[in-house]
C-alpha cells in the first residue's frame, strides 16, 4: 500500500444540474413514503431549459393504486418539485420553479418485478435488483471520509449558506469544487490544488468582480482547510474559463444518478454502479449501500482498523447477500481479522433487504436531504442519516472478544 502520494476528489453543489435532478428524485421519494411507508418509487429526473421531467415506476397506497392517480396526487406532486426547486434557489429566465415546463410520466411498478421483490406465504422480501454495492471509512477526517471529498464538501456547504443567507449577493446556485491533497505516510497534509467553478451574477462580469469572487472563495478555502495547508496563488483555481453566468439546468441538462462518486467516496473506494436518488429502500442499491457504510464506519469507530471497505452482493428476488467481503487494506488493529468480521458482521445485522430497513429504520421520507454534499459523512440527525451512527461499536467489540 503505497505510503506518499497524491489524490483528488470533486464535489457539486445543490444547484448543479444533476443535482437538481437527484433533490427533486428524492423529494418524490420522500413525498410517497410519507403517504405509504410501503411504497415502491423507482423515479427519474431530468432538468435542461425551463422543463422537468419525472419518469419511472411506482406503487402507493392512497396515491396510485390500480393503475390510477388518486385525487389531487398529480397537483401534489407538481407542488413538491417547484417547491424542491424554489429551495435550492432558482428564480433565473432559464430556469425559474414557478415558470418551468413539467411533466410527470410516472407509472404503475412492473407486476414482474413485485413479484420478486414482496413477501409471500414462506418467501421473504427479495432484493429489488441485482448487485454488487460498497461501503467504506477511514479516519482521516471526523466524519470517517477522504479528506479529499470531505472538504470538497465542505467549500460547496460554505458557498451555499453564504448564498441563502445573503452574505454575499454575487453567488449563484450552480458550483463544483475540487480538492488536491498531499499524503504523506497515508496522512494528509497539504493541499496542493483547489479549484472552484462557481455560477455568479453579471456583478462578476468586470475584472473588479472577479477579482472580488477570487478574494471571498480563497476566503472560503482558508476557512475550511486546516491551517497551513494552503497551496500557493498558482495552484488555486477559481472559474478558471472565466464568466459562469449561465448555470443550471439552462447551461447543462442534468439526469439522476449522475455523480454516483461524489455521492460516495469521492473515487476513494469502488462503487457498484447503482445511483441512489429516486429509489425506495427495496432498492439494495441504495439500502445495502447505506448499511456497507455503516459496518464500515462501526468497524473503524471501535478502532478495529484504520480503513475499511466492505462490499455486499444481491440477486433480484432473492432475500440473503450473495457476499460479504471486508478489506482492512493492512490496516487492521488489536488482532482483529476480515474473516472474522465476515464472520460475525451477519451476526449483528441481518443483510437482507428488510433486516437492513428494519434496523436502520429506513422507510421514513428521510432522503431528500441526501442529494446534495454526499450521502455519507454527515451526522446521524434523529431520523436522518441512521446509517452514520456509531452504534454498533460495543456489539462489534463484544463479538470479537
Amino acid at each position: 500500500m503505497r505510503s506518499n502520494y497524491i489524490f483528488t476528489s470533486e464535489s457539486v453543489s445543490e444547484g448543479h444540474p444533476d443535482k437538481v435532478a437527484d433533490q427533486i428524485s428524492d423529494a418524490i421519494v420522500d413525498l410517497f413514503l410519507s403517504k405509504d411507508p410501503e411504497a415502491r418509487i423507482a423515479c427519474e429526473t431530468l432538468t435542461t431549459t425551463q422543463l422537468v421531467v419525472l419518469a419511472g415506476e411506482i406503487r402507493c397506497k392512497g396515491v396510485y393504486e390500480n393503475g390510477a392517480w388518486a385525487p389531487g396526487a398529480q397537483e401534489e406532486i407538481e407542488r413538491t418539485v417547484r417547491e424542491t426547486v424554489k429551495r435550492i434557489g432558482y428564480e433565473q429566465d432559464g430556469f425559474h420553479w414557478q415558470s418551468f415546463r413539467f411533466e410527470n410520466n410516472l407509472h404503475g411498478q412492473s407486476a414482474h418485478i413485485a413479484q420478486g421483490v414482496d413477501e409471500s406465504g414462506n418467501k421473504d422480501e427479495g432484493a429489488g435488483d441485482q448487485g454488487i454495492m460498497f461501503g467504506y471509512a477511514t479516519d482521516e477526517t471526523p466524519g470517517f471520509m477522504p479528506a479529499t471529498l470531505y472538504y470538497s464538501h465542505k467549500i460547496l456547504e460554505r458557498l451555499a449558506h453564504d448564498r441563502h443567507n445573503k452574505v454575499v449577493d454575487f453567488l449563484e446556485p450552480d458550483a463544483k469544487s475540487q480538492v488536491t491533497l498531499q499524503y504523506e505516510n497515508g496522512v494528509p497534509v497539504r493541499a496542493t490544488a483547489l479549484v472552484v467553478s462557481t455560477q455568479h451574477s453579471s456583478a462578476v462580469a468586470t475584472a473588479e468582480g472577479q477579482a472580488r469572487l477570487r478574494d471571498y472563495v480563497k476566503g472560503v478555502f482558508t476557512d475550511i482547510l486546516p491551517q497551513g495547508w494552503l497551496p500557493g496563488e498558482e495552484q488555486i483555481f477559481v472559474n478558471p474559463t472565466g464568466m459562469f453566468e449561465i448555470g443550471g439546468p439552462d447551461g447543462d441538462a442534468g439526469l439522476t444518478g449522475r455523480k454516483i462518486i461524489v455521492d460516495t467516496y469521492g473515487g476513494a473506494s469502488p462503487h457498484g454502479g447503482g445511483a441512489f436518488s429516486g429509489k425506495d429502500p427495496t432498492k439494495v442499491d441504495r439500502s445495502a449501500a447505506y448499511v456497507s457504510r455503516y459496518l464500515a464506519k462501526n468497524i473503524v469507530a471501535a478502532g478495529l482498523a484504520k480503513r475499511c471497505t466492505i462490499q455486499l452482493s444481491y440477486a433480484i428476488g432473492v432475500a440473503e447477500p450473495l457476499s460479504l467481503y471486508v478489506d482492512l487494506h493492512g490496516t487492521e488493529q488489536n488482532g482483529v481479522s476480515a474473516a472474522k468480521l465476515e464472520e460475525v458482521l451477519p451476526q449483528l445485522v441481518r443483510l437482507t433487504p428488510k433486516g437492513i430497513r428494519t434496523h436502520l429504520g429506513l422507510n421514513k421520507p428521510i432522503y431528500q436531504p441526501t442529494a446534495a454534499y454526499g450521502h455519507f459523512g454527515r451526522d446521524a440527525q434523529g431520523d436522518y442519516f441512521p446509517w452514520e451512527k456509531t452504534d454498533l461499536v460495543d456489539r462489534l467489540k463484544q463479538a470479537l472478544a
